[in-house]
């Protein structure tokens, strides 16, 4: 698969690790962004995060379904001369899955879980079919504290699989600490 999954605390500089990767690998990079502007302050993240790409980079923002933009990038020939891809991150996509609306529906939970995780398995799949280098961000949350909140706990405990998932389909795992890189595959 040719990837590199990094994961680390918030702030422990994953992100810009990941971009420095990109760059270093040269060429062309598809940057896919999970999160939503959903309110100014997440706005003012995404911009600072655009200023840092590249020209040569191409964005493509998709929330929930990666698996659909990356059979997209896979079967559509105007990708081909694209070396690398970046996803930035599982974190907020798993958050984008979240019932705010339903945080006390147990069975929408199951439901929920059983949905994303079958996402990212198709992802995975995806990944392993395609050409170009992989580059995957996401949060570790499962170091701290239980979370007080139903909702905080189903957040922690799937991503939580969905880390597991990524990071034993990819060849190298990072763990980023005060923006230092430790290997751990």
């Amino acid at each position: 698969m040719g990837s590199i999954f990094i994961t680390g605390g918030a702030r422990s500089g994953k992100s810009r690790f990941a971009e420095k990767e990109a760059l270093k690998r040269g060429g062309k990079v598809i940057y896919i962004a999970t999160a939503q502007a959903l309110d100014e302050e997440m706005a003012h993240r995404i911009r600072i995060h655009k200023k840092r790409r590249p020209d040569n980079w191409i964005t493509v923002e998709e929330p929930r379904y990666l698996s659909i933009v990356l059979k997209k990038i896979r079967t559509d020939k105007s990708y081909d001369d694209f070396d690398t891809v970046l996803i930035d991150c599982m974190a907020l996509l798993v958050s984008n899955w979240l019932p705010l609306e339903k945080a006390e529906d147990l069975k929408a939970w199951d439901d929920l879980r059983a949905d994303l995780l079958d996402e990212v398995e198709a992802m995975v799949e995806e990944i392993e079919k395609m050409q170009q280098k992989f580059i995957i961000v996401s949060n570790e949350v499962g170091l701290g504290l239980v979370p007080e909140y139903p909702l905080g706990r189903l957040y922690r405990d799937i991503l939580g699989e969905v880390n597991q998932i990524v990071a034993a389909a990819a060849d190298q795992v990072l763990f980023m600490v005060s923006g230092l890189p430790m290997k751990l595959k």
